[in-house]
């Protein structure tokens, strides 16, 4: 009975979450059609309401953003654009933090793309961390060692989290990718990767068959 229970949960409970999260996004979106005028808002054009629609009016307008700004024209509209921003004290701070990490996720560099393993808070405890780039400034020059910037984030909510640089020699390189990184943090530990030597993997739920445990970034002798 309870393993009958049990499988139905591990079934209902993620489609409700899942339905319910969407279901708020959706709405979320739809709030951009406010941006219309009243005659023009598809729930007065068609007698009624469809939900989503927001997000089709959204993706419409990003795309639209790009096209425009992707030429010489619309770069230098952007620029003006940030020059008025860059006067304005507090919202020059958080336009420009935004831009940048934006920048750094979307380019086609090493940021956020390795799972590295790492001792933190102290020797001997191991935690999972991203890599978001390799420091090449001061930090570095004034170490003499190679440095790696970190960001180790916190459990159920990976948004959040520390920023450290360790030397490249203290980190440990994981074959897992990011997803399944991320699978690993927010569920506590529960979603394990299972490793394989050819470096496929796949998730490992809490009590299946692991494998043989070896002291992290050193091979089974």
């Amino acid at each position: 009975m309870k393993k009958y229970l049990v499988a139905g949960l591990l079934i209902w409970v993620p489609l409700g979450v899942t339905a319910m999260v969407v279901k708020l996004l959706v709405g979320m979106m739809d709030q951009i059609l406010v941006l219309l005028p009243q005659q023009y808002q598809p729930d007065t054009l068609l007698g009624f309401h469809v939900p989503g629609m927001g997000v089709v009016l959204a993706v419409i307008i990003v795309l639209g953003t790009g096209v425009i700004v992707a030429n010489l024209f619309g770069r230098k509209l952007v620029s003006l654009w940030e020059s008025i921003l860059a006067r304005i004290p507090l919202v020059r701070t958080i336009y420009t933090s935004v831009k940048q990490i934006l920048e750094t996720v979307f380019s086609s560099t090493q940021s956020f793309r390795k799972v590295l393993l790492v001792e933190y808070p102290r020797k001997g405890l191991w935690t999972l961390a991203f890599q978001s780039s390799t420091t090449q400034g001061e930090a570095q020059a004034k170490t003499g060692v190679e440095i790696v910037n970190i960001f180790i984030p916190t459990t159920p909510n990976p948004t959040s989290g520390f920023f450290i640089m360790v030397p490249r020699e203290d980190v440990v390189e994981l074959d897992m990718s990011v997803d399944e990184g991320l699978k690993m943090i927010i569920s506590a530990g529960v979603m394990v990767p299972e490793w394989n030597p050819d470096g496929t993997q796949q998730p490992l739920p809490l009590g299946g068959e692991a494998l043989d445990s070896q002291t992290p970034g050193k091979p089974d002798s």
